[in-house]
């Protein structure tokens, strides 16, 4: 051996040294060697039938970045004295059950990002009493059993990143009950080992280890989205019951579309009250919160709204094209009529968000893949049957409304354009058709804000793209309620019907005020005289020029 003579050497260094094989004599005389580094030697086998035998002091080996393919009990068995062993980025496959026997006294143990496919249940068990540090991660075939460390009681440190943990477990990590930092794939797995101090990743953009939203822009936007939702839409339900519709239908569907927008208000309160209680403690509770009848709830509420409001966007577009494409038509749906397709609606919206909590076994845990309770991003963990179902609502049916909508919006539009080329007053008709434009563009660009980035998301999750988690938490909190915050305002609060029925209501109540005080200050032979009509309240304008556009107020 070139060592022969080195009896009192501590540390040996061969780093990037192209050695692909050793003899059992390399390392003879080396009683004192303590460290030996062969790191990036293309090294493709130990020496058999023990590695350690000119070593005995041996206690920290690092191997990292070599080929070697088997490792065993023959090669370590005299390795007793061995504290460190790394062997990260090797191509070790296999590793039989009595490897790590002989090591006795081993505190840290590294295999990762290697091609292990399969571990033996014991195959820690002989490390149980020393083993501090163990990293096993980057093995992407690896499938991890739920007893593989069951023994590892004074275990501090455990990576497993870079590997899908299909039967992830609680009770995994129960055992290890001196674990301090544990390293996963994905945020989610945190959950699952609530004992432990540090988990990595500490956030999957939505939430933190300590908070159910991460960070303070979301915090205050989750208020701030549901206090939007909730009071424009419950201002547009109280205003529609006070002010005389000309068209009952038309109010009854806008205030059942707000009824739909306020649950997603209502979800959002939720979700910040949520947030609130397991401020600072959410990775201990997150587990709990997501099996939840609670998060199971708000999540079914959230569907609920979401796919309610779509469907009832695209009738009420479609009725609106069938009365502007078609004026003379007698397609407009009657009484009896519209409480069937609303009615249809509502149940039809019932049905999509309630069919995932119905069979658990089928859909897994459905509205529980996050701690906003919504099932947007799609993971490998996902039963096939919930996946195909949320791309089917996702892809399939909103995909299909927003489309009918884009493609109504613009067969109106060139329709009135037709309709108004004949017009004697050029300068009219330009500022009729542009007011017209105006709203139709901002319809279909919320309806696009809203729906198109959840496609793009969606379609990204089924490509197995990774997405950052900031991105998904934006369109959960922004995206998603956009359409329930807006359609108060286009579908109502900017109407010229609405505007002047408001400004009728504010004269009447200007007149009432006035009457009041006029009485007040008449006296006993003062003979009382009704004052002349205020000019406020003459006869609105949208009745002094019909047209096509202004006689219904579902054009405006």
């Amino acid at each position: 051996g070139v060592f022969r003579d080195l009896n009192r050497l501590e540390w040996l260094i061969l780093d990037h040294n192209p050695l692909s094989s050793l003899t059992h004599e390399t390392f003879l005389g080396l009683h004192s060697l303590v460290y030996l580094s062969m790191v990036h030697t293309s090294l493709q086998q130990l020496p058999h039938p023990s590695f350690c035998q000119h070593m005995p002091a041996l206690d920290w080996l690092d191997l990292e970045g070599n080929q070697i393919q088997t490792l065993n009990f023959s090669i370590l068995k005299t390795c007793s004295k061995l504290e460190v062993l790394l062997l990260m980025d090797n191509s070790i496959k296999r590793i039989p059950e009595s490897t790590f026997q002989s090591l006795l006294k081993l505190a840290e143990l590294n295999l990762s990002s290697n091609k292990i496919m399969e571990l033996p249940k014991n195959t820690f068990k002989s490390l149980s009493k020393t083993l501090l540090k163990l990293n096993i991660s980057h093995n992407p075939n690896l499938r991890i059993h739920p007893i593989h460390f069951s023994h590892l009681t004074h275990l501090q440190s455990l990576a497993l990143e870079g590997i899908e943990i299909q039967d992830i477990q609680t009770k995994m990590f129960l055992p290890m009950k001196n674990l301090s930092h544990i390293y996963f794939m994905k945020f989610q797995y945190c959950s699952y080992a609530p004992h432990v101090r540090s988990c990595k990743p500490n956030t999957d953009g939505i939430s933190s280890f300590e908070d159910l939203l991460a960070n303070m822009v979301l915090r205050v936007s989750v208020w701030v989205m549901a206090f939007i939702t909730c009071f424009g839409n419950l201002l547009v339900i109280g205003m529609r019951s006070l002010i005389r519709a000309e068209n009952n239908l038309h109010a009854a569907c806008i205030k059942v579309l707000c009824c739909a927008d306020c649950l997603m208000g209502v979800y959002l309160f939720f979700v910040g009250v949520y947030d609130l209680k397991f401020r600072g403690q959410y990775n201990r509770n997150a587990l709990f919160w997501m099996e939840s009848v609670e998060c199971r709830t708000i999540g079914f509420l959230a569907m609920l709204s979401s796919e309610v409001s779509v469907l009832l966007l695209t009738y009420l577009t479609l009725e609106k094209f069938l009365v502007i494409v078609f004026p003379f038509s007698n397609l407009r749906p009657g009484k009896l009529q519209t409480g069937v397709i609303l009615s249809s609606i509502w149940l039809m919206g019932f049905i999509i968000a309630v069919v995932p909590l119905l069979n658990e076994e089928v859909f897994g845990n459905y509205y529980g893949r996050n701690g906003v309770c919504f099932p947007l991003h799609s993971d490998r963990q996902e039963k096939p049957t919930a996946k195909g179902y949320s791309t089917g609502i996702f892809l399939g049916l909103n995909l299909v409304a927003f489309l009918v909508i884009v493609i109504s919006y613009s067969s109106m539009f060139c329709s009135i354009y037709k309709t108004g080329i004949n017009a004697t007053d050029l300068r009219s008709r330009l500022h009729r058709d542009v007011a017209v434009a105006n709203r139709f563009f901002f319809i279909v660009f919320s309806d696009a804000l809203c729906w198109i980035p959840i496609f793009l998301v969606k379609v990204l999750s089924l490509l197995e793209v990774d997405i950052p988690g900031t991105i998904s938490s934006w369109v959960v909190i922004f995206i998603l309620p956009i359409n329930s915050a807006l359609n108060p305002i286009l579908y109502t609060l900017t109407t010229s019907f609405f505007r002047e029925q408001v400004e009728v209501l504010l004269c009447r109540w200007q007149r009432r005020h006035t009457l009041k005080k006029d009485r007040k200050s008449l006296t006993s032979s003062t003979i009382f005289m009704e004052p002349p009509r205020a000019p406020c309240c003459q006869a609105p304008a949208y009745l002094q020029r019909l047209s096509l556009i202004d006689a219904d107020p579902r054009y405006a």
